[in-house]
């Protein structure tokens, strides 16, 4: 008999936002969890082993924008909440939707493979049982800040390093920087926080970075920043936005030159910003040395940058972004190669009718709402409230977002997934109404 049930892959944030529209809409699914507890990357020392949540994170989108549209997040959180609290709020949700006893925990999906226009699905447990079952509709929402990205290729003679070398995926506590002389790569979010911690307990702290950056504050005229650039912002052409927010960030930050930052090679909004309380301050304060990419490993604990000088370093940490991956799939069947999968407003899979990817986006701005957006338009499909497009009609619009992307933003892994909150969220609503109307 055909299944009448439905997958959903992971019990993080995406996942769980998945399950509870689905539960909503009466539909019956299974959801599992490779770890003992829902919240994915922010479960800190998630017991999958693939959360890359460190002691002192915190959400860098404020919590009203970051919350589910059906449960607001505690009016006495702060504004940019930690990893605990969000821990717990999702804890919450869960609870809140009776949805804990729904998920199969302990339970790791081992292979998705698509039979006579289904899915089989074959998951083991943690004494290695395992089971195979059909399902209509599968939902893939297994994160893709896990599986880290190492420099491409290595630097040369980085494997004769006498130092440490780590990734950001892998660091938890402050302790690992105290009296070392430290070299952050990078100029993303995850960088800029961990060279923050460092220039306080590290003999020295090294920034170095491949390009300069935009470092937004976190908060703009008392209200944090993703606040400040409302909604009546974003429906206004990106070269009117460029301009609002360059002298926000003018009469905040200044140039980024003055911090001793490499000016950027490209212009506000053409690459993903890094939000930073305090890293504009460190730098002033000459509590973080800022250098240009790593030219070599020289030999020992000495590297040579590109500006040909060298330091000696004792710690390294590779602020290098993730892999997007799937360990499930057949690589035949589905893979990101250089972090690129074409989808259907980057959700719905043309060539694999029943596939579709919750929370596979990196937004300016908080994935919860959009990837509850994601489920109420995948559910609307699922229950015969909405229908596709024709395919023909999905590759064109797949081709032409893509071209828009190449025109946006700067080349690079890491925007190969990039959407704008509110933009993204009004297409995402929009393409909800013209699936109703083809019904």
């Amino acid at each position: 008999m055909p299944s009448n049930k439905i997958c959903v892959i992971g019990a993080g944030s995406s996942g769980i936002a998945a399950c509870q529209v689905l539960g909503a809409r009466g539909l019956a699914f299974d959801c599992y969890e490779k770890g003992s507890q829902v919240g994915g990357n922010w479960r800190y020392e998630n017991d999958n082993e693939m959360s890359s949540a460190y002691r002192s994170l915190h959400i860098n989108t404020s919590r009203g924008l970051m919350a589910y549209r059906t449960y607001p997040m505690p009016d006495d959180y702060p504004d940019y909440p930690n990893h605990f609290q969000i821990a717990r709020y999702f804890d919450d949700y869960v609870d809140h939707f009776g949805l804990r006893e729904k998920i199969c925990f302990r339970t790791e999906v081992k292979s998705v493979v698509p039979v006579d226009g289904e899915w089989e699905v074959t998951v083991e447990d943690l004494d290695g049982k395992g089971e195979t079952h059909r399902y209509r509709a599968v939902l893939v929402a297994n994160g893709h800040h896990w599986d880290p990205r190492w420099p491409e290729p290595a630097y040369r003679g980085s494997e004769g390093f006498e130092g440490e070398q780590i990734h950001v995926h892998d660091y938890r506590e402050p302790e690992v920087l105290r009296d070392k002389r430290v070299l952050v790569l990078g100029l993303g979010n995850s960088a800029t926080d961990i060279a923050v911690e460092a220039s306080r307990i590290a003999e020295t702290t090294f920034l170095a970075m491949r390009r300069g950056a935009y470092v937004m504050p976190k908060y703009l005229n008392g209200k944090p920043t993703d606040e400040a650039a409302s909604k009546v912002l974003t429906m206004m052409p990106l070269s009117v936005q460029r301009f609002v927010l360059s002298r926000m960030l003018g009469l905040t930050a200044g140039d980024m030159t003055s911090y001793g930052l490499p000016k950027p090679d490209h212009k506000l909004l053409e690459a993903h910003p890094t939000v930073s309380a305090e890293l504009l301050s460190r730098l002033g304060h000459g509590d973080i040395v800022v250098k240009p990419n790593i030219d070599r490993f020289v030999g020992g604990r000495t590297i040579r940058f590109v500006d040909g000088s060298e330091e000696q370093i004792d710690l390294v940490v590779y602020c290098t972004g993730y892999r997007i991956t799937f360990p499930f799939f057949d690589n035949n069947l589905i893979s990101a190669a250089d972090n690129r999968l074409p989808l259907y407003r980057r959700v719905v899979s043309v060539e694999h009718p029943g596939l579709y990817f919750i929370g596979l986006i990196q937004p300016l701005g908080a994935i919860m709402p959009l990837a509850e957006a994601q489920a109420e338009w995948v559910t609307d499909l699922l229950s015969g409230r909405g229908t596709l497009p024709s395919p023909a009609a999905m590759q064109a619009e797949i081709v032409e977002a893509e071209e828009k992307m190449k025109k946006r933003y700067v080349a690079s892994k890491r925007h190969t997934i990039q959407v704008d909150f509110q933009p993204y969220l009004r297409e995402i609503r929009r393409e909800r109404k013209r699936a109703a109307q083809r019904v």
